[in-house]
C-alpha cells in the first residue's frame, strides 16, 4: 500500500508538470474545506484557475510532515500575475508582477486517494504584493 506522503508527493509533482494524471489521485467525492468548487473536478478547476491567473507558476516546498492518513505541506507558489479570475482577485487588474504566495495545506488520504483538504493561505500578503491591500 502506498503511503499518504507518497500520494501527495506524486500529486504535487504531477500538478507542477501540468500532467492531468494528478487528478487520478483524487477521490471523485473529494471535500475541499478551504474553497469551492468541490469534488475531483472542483480541484481540477481550482488548479486550472491558479495556472490561468499566474504565469510560470512554480512551487517551492519548504516542509512536508506526514502522520498516518494526513499530510501537511508548507509551500510557496511563485508566478507572474496575468489575470484575476479567482474570487480572491476579483477587481484586481492584471499587473504582470511576480508574486510569492505562501500556503499550509493539510491533505487526508484514504485508500490511496486524496479525500480531503484544508488550507491556510497568506491572502493578505498576496494582495499586498499586487497593490490591492494597504501595506501601512
Amino acid at each position: 500500500m502506498v503511503s499518504g506522503r507518497q500520494v501527495i508527493d506524486d500529486f504535487m509533482r504531477l500538478v507542477e508538470a501540468r500532467d492531468d494524471r494528478a487528478f487520478d489521485l483524487v477521490a471523485a467525492d473529494f471535500v475541499n474545506h478551504a474553497a469551492d468548487p468541490q469534488g475531483r473536478d472542483g480541484l481540477r478547476q481550482t488548479v486550472a484557475a491558479l495556472d490561468h491567473d499566474f504565469d510560470e507558476l512554480t512551487q517551492d516546498v519548504h516542509r512536508v510532515i506526514a502522520d498516518g492518513d494526513q499530510v501537511v505541506v508548507h509551500l510557496t507558489l511563485k508566478g507572474a500575475h496575468r489575470a484575476s479570475t479567482m474570487p480572491l482577485l476579483a477587481g484586481v487588474p492584471a499587473s504582470g508582477r511576480r508574486v510569492a504566495w505562501t500556503f499550509i495545506h493539510i491533505w487526508r488520504v484514504e485508500a490511496g486517494l486524496i479525500a480531503e483538504h484544508w488550507a491556510c493561505r497568506d491572502d493578505v500578503g498576496l494582495l499586498a504584493q499586487l497593490g490591492a491591500w494597504p501595506t501601512s
